[in-house]
């Protein structure tokens, strides 16, 4: 499959994790064509999500509390919607300690498909025929529905942390089809490049 060249789907300052360019599997599996995936994590102008407390480290937090939440999310490219999901519970975030005991129910996520891992997404299918994937959208959020065509910067919904998510972030992957456990995943660039780990990249 041929690279997929995006728009970056946000403004604002976000900061780039698990990306292909550090290492694929960008996300330690090749499992649902997540193989090329990248996560990006709304942050502020000090390149921070939330600030860490001793009660975060402690306890699960409430999404609310992070900056990025609910921030826009737009089209990164131009095509059709395919699928849409806008019903998954935006759980709570968990850092410290309560990351822990969310990794152990990992498993449980995975058994359970890609709607639980993805939680609210939304799937565009570009001209070229390759399938992006938008995820973790606040619930209720979504703009769009399956069948509409949609344009580059077009809104889609807003971050959210549905899903397999520690927080509020957002994650993208391109794929040869919108059938999830069939699919291949296909690599991505953003502007004819790929941000690495650690990279913040100002939306303006």
């Amino acid at each position: 499959m041929l690279t997929v060249d995006l728009a970056y789907p946000f403004e604002g300052r976000w900061l780039t994790q698990n990306s292909p360019a550090n290492r694929v599997p960008s996300h330690g599996t090749t499992l649902l064509a997540t193989a090329y995936s990248i996560d990006f994590v709304p942050v502020d102008e000090a390149g921070r999500s939330a600030p860490i407390t001793w009660e975060s480290l402690l306890r699960p937090e409430p999404p609310e509390r992070f900056p990025g939440f609910g921030r826009p999310i737009l089209a990164p490219v131009q095509g059709t919607v395919v699928r849409v999901h806008d019903t998954a519970p935006d759980h709570e975030a968990f850092r410290g300690l309560p990351s822990v005991g969310y990794a152990i129910t990992q498993r449980r996520r995975l058994a359970a498909g890609w709607v639980e891992l993805a939680g609210n997404h939304v799937m565009i299918e570009t001209r070229e025929g390759p399938v992006v994937a938008v995820c973790h959208l606040q619930r209720g959020s979504v703009r769009v529905q399956r069948g509409q065509s949609v344009r580059v910067g077009e809104s889609l919904g807003r971050c959210g942390n549905s899903g397999n998510s520690t927080e509020p972030h957002l994650h993208l992957q391109a794929m040869d089809r919108s059938d999830v456990s069939h699919a291949s995943a296909g690599p991505l660039t953003f502007g004819g490049r790929l941000p690495r780990n650690g990279e913040i990249i100002d939306g303006g």
